[in-house]
């Protein structure tokens, strides 16, 4: 305090001995009040950051709660990664350090940077790849069936837009045709560019009358087996309408426009004109009395050989079927336990002709007609074996086919080499013994899952007797097998197939499904065939 009153007082006395002008007075007072004011404030200043030094502060983050919407989003996403094979955990709708490091690696995957944070692009093709998976069809199969990469094939499809429905028609051609064209090509090696110049793959012609254009598809000209049975192939008549082109799907060979009769969008068939008999033509006359107009009738007789079941042509139908239901029969509506199990088989059939292929397109020095010949030896030489299907139990049958591999002099690996692409062979061409002898050889070689094939088959008659009961004896050890940890060979991302299976081929029983037989241990020669490395 003294320092200060000393200090004012000799401000006071400068100022008053001091002569200065008034214009220089004013401006000295200024700076001499600007710099005590300035002065002050800066104390102030000081006081209150030497104050605020002594204060401690901590910052709370309150992390905001996540909405209803929020969490199910999230589980839905932490469950899409979990299905194909992106371990996030447990669906609890927290996107946690396990989930973002699912994330990284799902991004890594897909060719994204891994950031561990979705983009509104990339979760939408997680998710969308996850619903068209769980919606499943023949379309989902084939692009499971084709690659090594089982249910993640579904995220390059989706990624890659290799499949699916179209934005844009090909040059000229309705969206509805141009879909149908792709749909083709993907089951076939044209790609659809080459099928479009294919002659005679789509024909044009007014076929209701309205003046418009509509389009005929004859798959036949895809070159693919998939379409076809042993004597047609799926045509698709594309018919115009008000509102668009409806598709009608019909079997027939060598479809032209004057195949249909065609009203609006719905197409048929025309019927054939009855035939005239001709001069060998055995005539029976009927017997009885010959009253009204039964006098003098008479009556052809022909001697037909019975109709060998086609396995294609079911498939087509079921395939048709399961597409238009929106997919596969779930464990939660098996209502129709033969459906359900007629869908399993022509899903197992396409996983084993495209396993196959991939086998035949590496056999060295040997062309497919040639592959066809020597399966269909094979299916000759397993001919017995099926033969036994309808009468003896799954063991008796496994331990004579065991009998064959020990006497086979082949090794297990070229025997499964065999089976798996006679098995493949046959189902191209619709031939059983191939195909069933291949899925007989193949459990009996240890590879228990087979057996499902064998319950189909005599399930639905294809290529052997048809017997529920013997049907259900196989059907246990393929499931019992897959109880037992046995690696699924068909359809391995779909979780509830085996439920499936289960629970039909409860339906055939009406009672529980058993356990396995073990195989045990005829002399028939095998075709040998030599992989590429």
């Amino acid at each position: 305090m003294a320092f200060k009153r000393i200090t004012g007082a000799a401000v006071m006395t400068a100022m008053l001995m001091v002569p200065v002008g008034r214009a220089q007075a004013d401006e000295f007072v200024g700076g001499l009040v600007g710099g005590l004011i300035g002065g002050a404030i800066g104390s102030g200043i000081a006081n209150q950051q030497r104050n605020k030094a002594r204060t401690r502060t901590r910052t709370v983050y309150v992390q905001p709660r996540a909405s209803s919407a929020q969490r199910q989003q999230a589980r839905e996403i932490q469950t899409s990664l979990n299905y194909f094979g992106f371990n996030a955990g447990a669906a609890d709708g927290v996107l946690g350090g396990q989930s973002r490091a699912a994330v990284s690696r799902y991004q890594g995957y897909m060719g994204y940077p891994a950031t561990g944070q979705l983009t509104e692009y990339e979760k939408t093709m997680l998710l969308g790849a996850y619903h068209r998976a769980l919606a499943g069809g023949v379309e989902v199969n084939q692009i499971i069936a084709k690659s090594n990469e089982g249910a993640r094939a579904i995220l390059i499809a989706q990624r890659d837009g290799t499949t699916g429905s179209r934005t844009t028609g090909y040059a000229g051609l309705p969206m509805a045709v141009s879909e149908a064209v792709d749909e083709v090509a993907d089951s076939s090696d044209p790609s659809a560019e080459q099928l479009l110049q294919r002659s005679g793959f789509i024909q044009l012609a007014d076929l209701n009358g309205d003046g418009n254009t509509d389009y005929i598809i004859d798959t036949a000209l895809a070159g693919s087996s998939f379409w076809c049975n042993a004597s047609q192939c799926k045509t698709m008549v594309f018919a115009s309408t008000s509102d668009g082109y409806r598709r009608n799907d019909m079997l027939l060979h060598a479809p032209k426009p004057d195949s249909f009769d065609c009203v609006g969008g719905t197409c048929q068939v025309k019927a054939a004109p009855a035939a005239q008999p001709e001069g060998n033509t055995m005539m029976a006359k009927a017997e009885g009395p010959e009253t009204g107009a039964t006098a003098g009738l008479t009556l052809p007789v022909f001697n037909t050989a019975p109709k060998q079941k086609s396995l294609s042509s079911h498939c087509s139908k079921v395939n048709l079927l399961t597409s238009a239901n929106g997919g596969f029969t779930t464990v939660s509506d098996v209502s129709n336990a033969d459906f359900a199990l007629s869908e399993q088989l022509c899903l197992t059939r396409t996983y084993a002709v495209a396993r196959g292929e991939d086998m035949m397109a590496s056999v060295q020095g040997a062309s497919q007609a040639a592959i066809e010949q020597q399966c269909d030896a094979f299916g000759a030489s397993m001919a017995g074996y099926v033969g036994t299907l309808g009468s003896k139990p799954p063991k008796a049958v496994l331990n004579e086919v065991s009998g064959l591999v020990l006497n086979s002099g082949m090794t297990p690996e070229q025997l499964r080499t065999t089976a798996q692409i006679c098995m493949a062979s046959g189902y191209q061409a619709d031939k059983m013994p191939a195909a069933l002898g291949g899925a007989l050889l193949l459990t009996a070689l240890g590879e228990r899952p087979y057996a499902e094939l064998v319950g189909h088959h005599l399930h639905g008659g294809f290529g052997t007797e048809g017997n529920a009961d013997m049907a259900l004896a196989w059907y246990e050890v393929a499931i019992s097998a897959l109880d037992g940890g046995a690696a699924p060979v068909f359809a391995p991302s779909q979780a509830e197939r085996v439920e499936v299976l289960r629970k039909a081929a409860l339906g055939l029983a009406g009672g529980d499904v058993a356990m396995p037989v073990p195989a045990a241990a005829s002399d028939t020669t095998m075709p040998v065939f030599k992989l590429a490395e």
